[in-house]
């Protein structure tokens, strides 16, 4: 299927601080839109490109273009862009409406990490559904608050996605919802998936990537400089290994893997005493070098008390993408007599899956018996270890 690819450059990004626009700035010796622009032009999938950019950026557009390695067929006659971010879009859109490509892919300038497995699936998504978004699991805890700032709800955090571009779409589809918001004089939809929700158009979510950030802050300047310091980032795999205990008391549940497991018993535990998800957060600290759960979380602090250990090893993961790393895989065996994990493995997995944004084949859980020897095998306790592999960008000496 024809694919054409459309990056939005229009903007002003004021937010990034003073000087010129933020697609315009220079990263370890290209500016961030020839870093953007390389990943789609350098495509298989992708035959056209355009880039809509303001009127008054021409100069620095054409001096982006050439710092890009050869000139190429592939990208169009650049387009001005409008009084809103839609309006720059539907104006791209128009460009391409001549050469009809099948699907379209609209992409942020300031997104220069997008990834060649990322376009992939935006491709395949596009094929499969009329309108797709890439989106990542969201790990903090999410509250909708009101006028004076009190909480109205808190959502489930399995049903959010924080949505990235590019965003897939058939072409013929997008460009007729632009088209209908325009003429029904609506232009301040900040995302295409919102223009397309707008329009009827059901609306499905692919796998997005962590690292695809985009560039909104000077702090996000700085990050971006040290993942490209070097040239290409080279990446070390480190391993680091968990273990936790809980005793057994009174209760009727234990939560494992995220999940809560019917038991005749519960654990004794400052928090809800999670041990899978204590021992995965562990061995990911440990493969950072940045202490324990402990130290992140201290037991004297009341804040902890029962608190949801999904928390803990959100953090944890959190802390890996913050030093621009990579969670490769989990691995953890439970250690008890009873409950028998068999049935709740899958949820589990899942759940971890969910809670460090992995995919399931990224998530190992195994369990066994101490043949009843020892607390386990009296029936005292519960135990897990854990493992976790992670690469972090090589630092020199």
């Amino acid at each position: 299927m024809s694919v054409a690819a459309l990056i939005v450059a229009a903007g002003r990004g004021s937010r990034a601080g003073e000087g010129i626009p933020k697609q315009y700035r220079w990263l370890q010796g290209k500016p961030v839109l020839a870093r953007t622009l390389s990943a789609f032009l350098s495509h298989p999938g992708i035959g056209r490109t355009v880039v809509v950019v303001h009127p008054d950026d021409c100069d620095l557009y054409e001096e982006a273009l050439r710092t890009l390695p050869s000139p190429s067929s592939s990208i169009l006659p650049c387009v001005h862009g409008g009084e809103t971010r839609q309006d720059s879009v539907r104006n791209g859109l128009e460009a391409l409406a001549g050469l009809n490509p099948e699907l379209v892919l609209v992409h942020d300038a300031a997104r220069p990490f997008a990834g060649s497995d990322l376009i992939d699936r935006a491709i395949e998504a596009a094929e499969r559904w009329s309108a797709a978004v890439p989106g990542t699991p969201v790990t903090d805890t999410i509250k909708v608050i009101g006028d004076r700032s009190e909480v109205l709800s808190t959502p489930d955090r399995a049903t959010l996605r924080a949505i990235q571009t590019p965003q897939a779409f058939r072409f013929p589809a997008l460009l007729d919802a632009h088209r209908k918001a325009a003429a029904s004089d609506l232009h301040n939809f900040t995302d295409d998936g919102a223009l397309a929700e707008w329009a009827g158009l059901p609306v499905n979510v692919f796998e997005g990537e962590p690292g695809n950030i985009k560039l909104t802050h000077p702090a996000d300047f700085q990050e971006a400089e040290r993942r490209l310091k070097g040239g290409q980032m080279t990446f070390v795999t480190r391993l680091g290994t968990g273990f936790d205990v809980h005793a057994f008391g009174n209760g009727d549940h234990v939560w494992l893997g995220g999940i809560k497991v019917p038991h005749d018993r519960g654990v004794i535990a400052h928090s809800d005493g999670d041990v899978i998800l204590h021992a995965l957060t562990d061995a990911i600290l440990g493969a950072l070098a940045d202490g324990d759960i402990g130290n992140h979380f201290p037991p004297s602090d009341p804040q902890w008390r029962g608190a949801s250990s999904d928390r803990f090893l959100a953090h944890a993961v959190e802390l890996v993408r913050r030093r621009s790393g990579i969670v490769d895989h989990l691995d953890t065996t439970l250690l008890c007599e009873k409950p028998r994990l068999g049935p709740y493995r899958e949820a589990m997995r899942q759940r971890i899956a969910e809670i460090a944004g992995l995919r399931l084949d990224q998530v190992s859980l195994k369990a066994t018996t101490t043949e009843k020897l020892g607390f386990t095998g009296r029936g005292e306790g519960i135990a897990a270890q854990a493992a976790a592999t992670i690469r972090l960008p090589e630092v020199s000496a």
